[in-house]
């Protein structure tokens, strides 16, 4: 398709932040990848040479070169659709959708006291519009969906949902995920699992239950531990299961950056993952580096308190986190680096927010409306019949393959991060 005419398709969509005023030259996927050759190694290798931080680590540590991992990522990915394939020939495999904007928290990293304006009702994405977009970007080679919020377990069709997602393993789907507070899901768990669930975060940063209700305003502390013991009995983080159980844990400076050592505990009789992630800016949350404890800083209080402390080899290509672990603890702890060490190279992610805007990425502030191109042929579709739908799903995938190839090749630093205008993490969708 001729460039003219995606830029004239792309402007006739409503959008946050307009795309057009990017110039865009579709690239074909053979050239990406071999421009994903040197850019990627050099990406990383930038990450690994920052790395050299001055941990006190065993030197038994195993560590992965880049080259492995590459190779793997790219054997892994082929063949691989042109729409979901940036200029730099990452490839993504991982959509995070956002099914609610409601949540039962107000995390302070999240949201202001007050909480924020939600969109209304008949603005967000509705359970079919859900499933259409789940739908067309397996079909296209996304294998893992993780639902987000908000808070998921607030709809009351979540089950539901989730079940319907299952059945998209027929085109392609491996994973059904799930990120949540832990509050309300307890109850809903096992049908979950029994609709397919097979991740689950939870979000958990204090085992104080007071400081658990200064840090999300709210009280619930036993009910998400009793979510993490029910996960478990299910059979998460069991032998040779493929439900996986993480929690995670934004840490803080002087809120609960001395409960660190504790978390990692709980990986001593768990088959969990406890990982710890850098206070991250975003509009609301009183951001300031002053409140950031980084990837180096933790790894150095866990030595404190437990220096055998090992660095793991990735198992996958696009894991976010950097993996250790305790040896003879069943479990393991990571760390989401965002702020000191991005992981931009190898994302494979992207994000639907609750109102059905794209984000290619978490830190971007570039969005592009796929709810209004789709309720624009849902309203003519009575009227041109099935075939409109083709014409749609197309169009769909032309604005998606415009967005993807503008995606940068890292987000931006620090300091700009603290000044750059995004929407409240409740708004994204994590």
């Amino acid at each position: 398709m001729a460039t003219s005419t995606l830029l004239s398709r792309c402007s006739r969509l409503p959008t946050i932040r307009s795309l057009r005023r990017l110039p865009s030259i579709p690239v074909p996927v053979a050239q990406r990848r071999a421009i994903a050759t040197g850019f990627t190694a050099a990406v990383e290798e930038e990450e690994d040479a920052s790395l050299q931080l001055p941990f006190s680590a065993p030197t038994t540590t195993t560590t992965t070169t880049a080259k492995p991992r590459l190779d793997q990522l790219r054997k892994s990915a082929k063949p691989f659709s042109e729409f979901l394939t940036d200029t730099f020939g990452r490839q993504h495999t991982y959509l995070r959708i956002s099914v609610t904007e409601r949540c039962n928290l107000r995390c302070v990293y999240c949201m202001p006291e007050e909480g924020v304006p939600l969109s209304p009702p008949a603005h967000l994405l509705s359970t079919p519009e859900i499933l259409e977009i789940a739908r067309l970007f397996v079909s296209q080679g996304v294998t893992k969906i993780r639902l987000t919020g908000g808070e998921p377990t607030v709809r009351k069709d979540i089950v539901e949902l989730v079940e319907e997602l299952g059945k998209l393993r027929g085109i392609g789907l491996k994973e059904v995920a799930m990120t949540s507070n832990g509050i309300a899901l307890n109850r809903k768990l096992e049908r979950m699992v029994d609709a397919g669930l097979t991740g689950l975060n939870l979000s958990l940063d204090t085992l104080d239950p007071w400081k658990f209700q200064f840090m999300t305003r709210r009280k619930g502390l036993e009910q998400v531990l009793k979510t993490i013991d029910n996960a478990l009995s299910l059979g998460f983080g069991a032998p040779g299961s493929d439900k996986i159980l993480k929690i995670n844990s934004v840490v803080m400076k002087g809120v609960n950056d001395n409960e660190i050592a504790d978390f990692v505990e709980l990986t001593r009789d768990k088959p969990i993952e406890v990982r710890f992630i850098e206070y991250m800016p975003f509009d609301g949350n009183k951001w300031n580096k002053n409140k950031m404890v980084s990837y180096k800083d933790m790894v150095d209080l866990i030595h404190t308190t437990h220096p055998s402390l090992q660095k793991m080899a990735s198992q996958r290509p696009n894991d976010t986190s950097k993996s250790w672990h305790v040896p003879g603890y069943q479990g393991r702890v990571g760390f989401i680096t965002s702020m000191t060490h991005n992981f931009c190279g190898s994302c494979n992610r992207l994000r639907i927010t609750g109102d059905g805007n794209l984000k290619v990425c978490l830190f971007g502030d570039a969005e592009v409306s796929l709810r209004d191109m789709m309720r624009k042929y849902r309203d003519r579709e009575a009227e041109v019949g099935a075939g409109d739908r083709a014409v749609m799903e197309r169009e769909l995938l032309d604005v998606v393959g415009v967005a993807v190839g503008r995606k940068k090749a890292k987000h931006a630093g620090m300091g700009e991060l603290e000044n750059m205008k995004n929407r409240p993490m409740i708004l994204i969708g994590g």
